[in-house]
């Protein structure tokens, strides 16, 4: 898709300079000129080489605003030039991702001296995931409408998982679950759960390693429920920590087996067994439902609605971030 002109290529590295100079201002509302002049003559692929270009080397500056919104009018670009679906286009786009810079947010206490430097590495890791997360989600919409998978492309969701675990200023781990669960990478989703084991409240780690692989099971995925669990097992043994022995995990396990077979009494036996801990999330009950009818044709009771439709609702409306 990338066939930028010899033209264009003059221009982008004339560009380039004007930003290695530190002119960011000034390059930033030349790439936005530019871009308009080719979309007004529907020159669509020269203006993404413009926008591509524009956001990487402001990214790589530490230009986080400006590389955002130039990464982001790339996406609303391969929407109205009508791009379609394609690897080459995601490479593309997770060439920008890779771009943003990565601001370690602190989970701890500070002293009182490190106060202004704390505030500041905030601010600074806010205005990252705000454009990273926008630039994510618009191209997760896009992959949908362009011919990709109804839910966006896996690996767009893995990215902004990933942004989400590494940049959020506050750690989602709901929503991060969300976009594990619709990408492609169980292992990633286990490291990351088992990172915020190290961070969580008491009595929120079992509850979040129940909610990836039930959320998994929901959508019909046995396969990287069982990987992602497999995975926790593994992963914790390297990392010489233990994963929480609760009912609620016991119950994960018995269930994790119980679906591999045409075994519709057995689960209705451990859904009354267990009863008290799948309530202890207002969530649960219903997934378990949907698991249910996924792998047995159990109909749903009258008047519940998907909990995992909902979860993934608030990211099709903007609200995942």
């Amino acid at each position: 898709m990338k066939r930028s002109s010899a033209g264009t290529a003059k221009t982008l590295e004339k560009l380039e300079k004007s930003v290695q100079a530190g002119n960011y201002y000034e390059a930033q509302q030349m790439y936005k000129s530019i871009y308009a002049r080719y979309m007004a003559a529907q020159k669509y692929l020269e203006a993404l080489d413009i926008l591509q270009s524009g956001a990487t080397i402001q990214l790589r500056h530490g230009q986080v605003t400006c590389g955002a919104e130039l990464a982001l009018l790339f996406v609303e670009t391969l929407a109205k030039a009508k791009i379609p679906y394609e690897q080459e286009t995601l490479d593309r786009i997770g060439a920008i991702f890779h771009e943003f810079p990565q601001v370690a947010v602190p989970r701890q206490f500070f002293d009182e001296d490190d106060l202004q430097k704390l505030s500041e590495t905030i601010l600074a890791a806010k205005a990252q995931y705000d454009g990273c997360t926008s630039f994510l989600k618009a191209a997760i919409k896009w992959s949908a409408e362009a011919g990709g998978p109804s839910k966006g492309a896996p690996e767009l969701h893995d990215m902004l998982a990933q942004c989400i675990c590494l940049q959020s200023p506050e750690l989602d781990i709901v929503k991060a679950s969300t976009h594990f669960v619709r990408g492609s990478q169980p292992k990633a989703f286990a490291f990351a759960l088992l990172d915020f084991m190290d961070k969580c409240y008491p009595g929120e780690d079992d509850l979040a390693i129940a909610r990836g692989i039930l959320m998994y099971l929901a959508a019909g995925n046995l396969r990287d429920a069982n990987c992602l669990m497999d995975e926790l097992k593994e992963q914790s043994v390297s990392k010489q920590t233990q994963l929480p022995d609760t009912p609620l995990l016991e119950f994960i396990g018995y269930l994790l087996l119980t679906l591999e077979r045409d075994a519709l009494p057995l689960f209705r036996m451990l859904q009354q067994n267990y009863k008290s801990s799948i309530e202890r999330d207002s969530s649960f009950t219903e997934l378990v439902d949907e698991i249910a009818e996924r792998f047995y044709g159990v109909r749903r009771r009258s008047g519940l609605h998907s909990i995992l439709g909902g979860m993934f609702k608030m990211m099709e409306s903007g609200g995942a971030t």
